[in-house]
């Protein structure tokens, strides 16, 4: 039977899949638009299993809150180029699984993979239906939910880094200054909000390097534990945020900087995601 283009217009706007893929799935159906779309399903399994190993490290990264800022979602969609990153059909895909997370508030990337896409695909599903279309391996990688009183979220420019940081207060003054803390996060990296969210292990590998450090510098044995002690207290300054130099005003640190804003403001949590890291 003859396939006309309005078939396969209606199946490309359906599965997004290019125009020969569609006339061909429509073709090898007789024109059954459902079975049609069953073949480019199928195709797209195919390629995921073909694409399995490849390295996916190009992508995008979004960050975005809900309307009233009392939680905001992560989202990191893998591709193995930067040209797939950079098309628009891409871009919206990766919205569209922000504004289910949006929906659903799903805690974990596994769930949010679970939940529906449409009427009739999960989002892990049309994931592999888009693997067949674009052509590459595409990998949900990341994902990060935080509630809070107010959620401030960040892009950085290009979408391979966003934030995420939680407040204990809502208002404007508490989201101006949380969108100053986001990229805060962005730029310096913090590993956690405070010393006492630093794990163990953490600590003792730094305790061992700065002893370590101590005795090559020809300290004595008995001195290196005080030594590592205090490079300890300057990892702490360094690396958790709330003790973090405010990058804006470095006399400052990020706690300080918030006291400054409202005395009864601070962080409470924070996301960060980047791609490949």
């Amino acid at each position: 039977m003859s396939i006309t283009a309005s078939q396969v217009n209606e199946l490309r706007k359906k599965t997004g899949a290019g125009m020969m893929d569609c006339k061909n799935a429509l073709v090898e159906s007789n024109g059954d638009m459902e079975q049609a779309i069953d073949l480019l399903r199928k195709k797209g399994q195919k390629i995921a299993a073909k694409r399995g190993d490849n390295e996916a490290k190009e992508g995008l990264v979004f960050a975005e809150t809900a309307a009233d800022g009392s939680f905001g979602v992560l989202v990191a969609l893998n591709c193995e180029t930067d040209f797939v990153a950079k098309n628009d059909d891409f871009r919206n895909f990766v919205q569209s699984i922000v504004n289910i997370a949006l929906a659903n508030k799903p805690e974990s990337v596994d769930a949010l993979k679970a939940l529906k896409y449409d009427d009739k695909l999960t989002i892990e599903e049309k994931i592999v239906e888009q693997i067949g279309v674009i052509g590459e391996k595409l990998d949900l990688s990341k994902y990060e939910l935080v509630n809070a009183p107010c959620v401030v979220a960040y892009n950085h420019p290009g979408n391979q880094l966003a934030t995420l940081v939680a407040l204990n207060k809502a208002g404007d003054v508490a989201s101006d200054a949380g969108k100053q803390v986001a990229m805060q996060v962005a730029a310096m990296n913090p590993i956690a909000l405070n010393q006492e969210g630093v794990d163990a292990e953490t600590i003792q590998r730094e305790i061992e390097i700065g002893k370590e450090l101590a005795i090559q510098e020809g300290k004595p044995a008995d001195m290196a534990e005080k030594i590592a002690q205090g490079r300890l207290g300057k990892f702490f300054k360094e690396n958790t945020l709330l003790s973090q130099p405010f990058v804006r005003d470095n006399k400052l640190t990020v706690e300080q900087f918030l006291k400054q804003e409202d005395k009864e403001l601070t962080a409470v949590d924070f996301k960060r995601i980047a791609l490949n890291n």
